[in-house]
């Protein structure tokens, strides 16, 4: 069945080739590479996005005639495919070296296979797994690819009783394999282990890529598109996350953040629900972590839709703007994955729980306000930026150890409130806080613009005791940290680096603070729970920071803390119920709930909001609780001459007459369009494909143009005469 489905594929591409419309014009910024989508699909109308690169998914057969249909449009191609999970079965029944390895599928402690569906299991990777990717990467190369994305490189925290995994364990650790819910020591080991291994196959990969570019001259790159440490540990996964930016080879990630991660809920004040724009703030702040000051690169992704296709359009819509705005709130990152599987947003239909009639396809409005959406991310990379907001320069310490204590025998919390007690009560003020990536702070400049730096052993572990030289330093400079801890997490007595191996009773904070040249004597219970060092402070709050997210009074007790250590660096303490950063001409804002009670936020000024599918003029926009805003400030626009300012298709300037603008337009096939022009003069005319175009409409008091048509899937000429 699968070379009859190998076939058809294949003869369903080179049918899709046969039909390709002319190819889009070269766009001369095309290879900054500023926005992407994957797809597994021929080149097709409703995933016809025109971002500057196609992500072709999947390394079969078909690839190469994939790939063509695509880079025959004008696309750049990257290839992308699963590491952890894929349509992998010559591997797994032997096809492929002659040995059978479905010993090497993940297994729970029952003996059941962990599967992303029917036989596609998740692997525990054998050298010779990383062996079988290079075979089908290598037909990526051979097709031309410019990058290779190597997705999701997972290991489930629950598995780890395979046979496969067994071997492994006797190889890395030179004794018998115990299973890790017998006790905190074998699940940390199994976890160290797993997070080892992904990172082998890794490195087999890039390895490979990197002898092809010696070989050829050629300078492909390798990405590993990733959920955020937190939503891996959240959802009891271990990958290797920021140990990857340290292989020879790795150009950087996609971070792999959308509603479904960030829909998932946790506490604040004694209060569990979905917080999705929060947690993906949070989420898309720890993937900008991974690269700073690394020299590494990394995408945003957004999804309009999301994997669980049971929710309607209401629903897809109002968390992808509360993803969106969380992502463009990050102001260091302008490289986005718009979308993932385009096909499914443009051609499915919605929600699959009910009635087939009740199954509705994409809303017209909300196709355009994407298409605008997307096309405004092309002109992120603003490098002046202005944040309006709660106090900055706050982050959380993460270590990657998070994922490490997940499971069985005594899981850290299930709803991640040793990271979410220290996270939310300061970004619920309006405050920007940024998780701050552990194994990176020895890294120069890696903490340059952090004042005040929130940490807890419970829940996660220093990996190394260089972390604690570079803390040290930076306190002794100046900097503030709090520390909240009681001490009583049972994963400080695994046997590590801190406690010479189970030799001693230390634990890490002990360790950090001896770095730091403080005793816990020093700290006379609450009567002095902070003490100078350096220049710098460090705040001892002996509580477990889970309990700041269970109660209202732990919260408010744990924020003055805060402000204690934001007075203490000097800076001022502010709190605000919305966050809001200019970029260029651009403003990205978000009213908060749970937030301070205060007058919500009031932008004057004359604004087009780009969710808006009719990109009206505001005058005013006010940030109340639960708002999300992409807005245009069209006074920053400003020009001597007419200028296009946004559009719901891809719109690249052509030649035109004097007196004329022109553009070579594209979109996805049977989307309205709408095109917005800044002009002090009404057209002549409108000409769209050597027809006048009737649907056009300008307001000389606001000085703006606006042209609507369908969209095609081919190039079509737009020009205006005025």
């Amino acid at each position: 069945m699968r070379r009859i489905s190998a076939l058809l594929t294949l003869a369903l591409a080179s049918a899709a080739q046969a039909q390709l419309p002319p190819a889009f014009p070269p766009d001369p910024a095309q290879g900054e590479e500023r926005t992407c989508f994957q797809t597994s699909k021929a080149w097709n109308p409703n995933g016809n996005l025109r971002s500057d690169v196609a992500l072709v998914y999947g390394i079969g057969e078909d690839l190469p005639q994939r790939i063509d249909t695509w880079r025959q449009r004008g696309y750049r191609i990257h290839v992308m495919t699963g590491v952890s999970w894929g349509q992998y079965q010559d591997y797994l029944y032997g096809r492929f070296d002659g040995v059978n390895h479905e010993d090497n599928a993940q297994t729970d402690r029952n003996g059941k296979k962990i599967s992303h569906g029917g036989d596609v299991y998740y692997m525990c990777p054998a050298e010779n797994f990383g062996k079988y990717l290079c075979v089908g990467v290598q037909r990526a190369l051979d097709a031309g690819a410019e990058a290779i994305h190597l997705e999701e490189p997972e290991f489930w925290a629950r598995a780890g009783y395979s046979e496969g995994f067994k071997r492994e364990w006797q190889s890395y650790y030179q004794e018998e394999w115990q299973a890790p819910h017998s006790s905190v020591d074998a699940q940390w080991r199994a976890s160290k282990l797993k997070y080892y291994l992904y990172r082998r196959a890794l490195q087999q990969v890039f390895d490979h890529v990197q002898e092809f570019n010696r070989k050829t001259g050629k300078k492909v790159r390798c990405y590993v598109p990733t959920h955020s440490l937190l939503n891996y540990a959240h959802w009891c996964i271990v990958s290797p996350q920021s140990s990857l930016a340290k292989l020879d080879g790795c150009n950087g990630y996609i971070a792999q953040v959308w509603t479904g991660t960030a829909r998932t809920p946790n506490n604040f004040r004694g209060v569990q629900k979905e917080r999705t724009f929060e947690t993906a703030f949070l989420e898309y702040g720890a993937m900008q972590n991974l690269v700073r000051a690394t020299g590494r690169t990394v995408w945003y992704l957004n999804d309009p839709i999301e994997d669980n296709p049971r929710h309607d359009w209401t629903d897809y819509r109002t968390n992808w703007e509360s993803t969106l705005v969380a992502s463009l709130l990050q102001p260091d990152v302008w490289q986005y994955e718009v979308a993932p599987w385009p096909e499914r947003i443009f051609g499915g239909k919605y929600p699959r729980n009910g009635k087939p009639e009740d199954q509705k396809g994409i809303p017209p409005e909300y196709a355009t306000e994407l298409q605008v959406v997307m096309n405004a991310l092309n002109d992120m990379k603003q490098p002046d930026h202005t944040w309006e907001c709660g106090t900055r320069g706050i982050g959380v310490l993460i270590s990657d150890s998070l994922m490490f204590q997940r499971e069985q025998p005594t899981p850290s919390d299930p709803h991640m409130s040793h990271f979410y007690g220290l996270a939310l009560p300061a970004l619920k003020r309006g405050m920007p806080v940024t998780p701050v990536q552990l194994e990176n702070v020895a890294i120069p400049g890696f903490l340059d613009n952090q004042r005040m730096l929130m940490l807890s052993y419970e829940g996660q572990k220093p990996m190394s005791p260089e972390v604690h030289v570079a803390l040290a330093e930076w306190v002794k400079k100046g900097g503030v940290l709090l520390m909240a801890d009681e001490d009583k997490d049972p994963y400080n007595k695994v046997k590590e680096w801190w406690n010479e191996d189970g030799k001693t009773d230390a634990i890490p904070r002990q360790h950090l603070f001896q770095t730091l040249g403080l005793k816990d004597s020093d700290f006379r219970a609450e009567e002095a729970p902070q003490l100078t060092v350096g220049k710098g402070t460090v705040i001892w709050l002996r509580r477990s920071p889970t309990q700041f997210a269970l109660s209202k009074e732990a919260e408010q007790e744990f924020s003055q803390a805060l402000k204690d250590g934001v007075v203490q660096t000097g800076g001022e303490w502010k709190e605000t119920n919305y966050l809001q950063l200019r970029r260029g001409p651009y403003f990205v804002a978000a009213g908060l709930d749970e937030s301070v009670e205060a007058p919500a936020k009031t932008l004057k000024g004359r604004f087009v909001n780009l969710f808006d599918p009719g990109l009206k003029v505001k005058r005013e926009v006010t940030l109340s609780a639960g708002t999300r805003a992409f807005l245009l400030d069209l006074e920053a626009r400003k020009s001597n001459g007419p200028q296009l300012l946004a559009s719901a298709c891809k719109a690249l300037p052509a030649k035109a007459p004097e007196g004329s603008l022109a553009w070579t337009v594209e979109g996805v096939a049977e989307t309205p369009a709408i095109v917005l022009i800044a002009t002090t003069k009404a057209p002549e005319s409108v000409i769209l494909d050597g027809k006048a175009l009737e649907n056009v409409s300008y307001l000389p008091e606001e000085g703006l143009l606006y042209l609507r048509f369908p969209n095609t899937s081919a190039p079509r000429e737009l020009s205006v005469k005025f």
